[in-house]
């Protein structure tokens, strides 16, 4: 199984950042599998964002739920996440993930 995220590099403040992790060697509707975004800004540790399962369920970090929405494609075998309202204290490298299995993770900086 591989994931790669893919996205923009910059977002000014206030917009929405959109990222896609596109999913080979597995479906996103297999049993048991949860497709999560995480990210780390800039010399700060893992903060876990939110992730969507099998069945189309969605999950949020609490501190974020507002802000964030993750959906799924299967006809395209990927996953979705957008950040409204964004600041530059959203800077960070942004990764999907299910299990052990990661993105390579993408850096999405903040700013005008």
């Amino acid at each position: 199984v591989q994931l790669q995220e893919s996205g923009p590099g910059l977002v000014k403040p206030s917009q929405t950042l959109s990222l896609t992790c596109t999913v080979s060697g597995r479906h996103i509707t297999t049993d048991v599998y949860v497709w999560t975004w995480i990210r780390q800004p800039p010399g700060k540790g893992l903060e876990w964002l939110g992730a969507i399962a099998d069945s189309g369920s969605t999950f949020y970090s609490p501190s974020l739920k507002s802000r964030t929405s993750i959906s799924g494609d299967s006809s395209k075998n990927m996953f979705t996440l957008q950040l409204r309202s964004v600041t530059p204290d959203d800077t960070a490298v942004y990764y999907c993930n299910s299990g052990r299995i990661w993105g390579q993770g993408t850096l999405v900086t903040v700013s005008s």
